[in-house]
């Protein structure tokens, strides 16, 4: 549990002082302290590289080829499958609960405004993310023998919610965590979450540029219609739930092939 903790404190220090650095620079250098996308770009992309090469370099977190030798063409493709179904369900769901502060709303609007703001959402903060929370908290914490099996994952799932900093995406996150962190515990690898997290994070940059709106709802992607929605929903689920049953069926470790 302890290491677990200071993998996610060293993964928030290298955000928030890596952040701070970039920022300090950057103003130096262009003699402007507006946050364009440029610089946010920068500022994402290299925080998140550092934070690949500090987990890898010290070993926090095991990345190796040997799950990926089994050939788990299936699983990877299920994950993809079910991260699409699960969009529709997941925006539905956000807007039946209380509205939370989107405290990060302005930047990620001027990150998926660009095109280059794929390089950070949609390729590297995916490996990130996988390589620090389950790669490496995740993996801790399931050695712990205080904690059950879905016990570490639902602690590793509320780290995730954590790490995003943003009250309006923390539920979101935290009910993701938990399908990441199962398919992590199931396959002893991060790369179904890497597949699955690059999936919904596209999914998101290809929903912002056709719906720039943030303030936009379903019914106003249906046309006011209420049924559409549901049956919107409807139809997502019976994408997502073969695809998580299609996960059961297949998943298994490396050594277990």
């Amino acid at each position: 549990m302890k290491k677990a903790l200071s993998y996610l404190l060293i993964f928030i220090g290298i955000q928030l002082l890596g952040g701070a650095i970039i920022q300090t620079v950057w103003s130096l250098v262009t003699h402007s302290s507006d946050k364009t996308a440029a610089m946010l770009i920068t500022l994402t992309a290299i925080c998140a590289v550092l934070v690949i090469v500090v987990f890898l370099w010290a070993r926090f977190a095991i990345v190796s080829p040997k799950w990926l030798r089994t050939r788990p063409w299936t699983v990877l493709a299920w994950s993809v499958v079910a991260s699409l179904g699960a969009l529709i369900p997941s925006i539905w769901m956000q807007e039946q609960m209380p509205e939370l502060p989107n405290l990060m709303e302005n930047e990620f609007d001027t990150i998926l405004g660009t095109p280059w703001g794929y390089l950070t959402i949609g390729l590297l903060a995916p490996l990130s993310e996988e390589i620090v929370m389950r790669g490496a908290i995740l993996k801790e914490l399931l050695k712990s023998q205080r904690l059950s099996v879905w016990g570490a994952i639902a602690i590793s799932a509320a780290m995730f919610a954590l790490i995003h900093m943003n009250p309006a995406q923390m539920p979101h996150a935290f009910i993701i965590g938990l399908l990441l962190g199962w398919m992590y515990w199931r396959t002893g690898s991060i790369l179904p979450g890497v597949a699955y997290h690059w999936s919904n994070n596209s999914a998101a940059f290809v929903m912002y540029a056709l719906y720039p709106n943030p303030d936009i709802k379903l019914v106003d992607i249906f046309k006011g219609s209420e049924t559409h929605v549901v049956l919107a929903v409807f139809f997502s689920l019976l994408i997502l739930l073969p695809a998580i049953y299609q996960l059961h069926l297949n998943m298994k470790r490396a050594d277990e092939r």
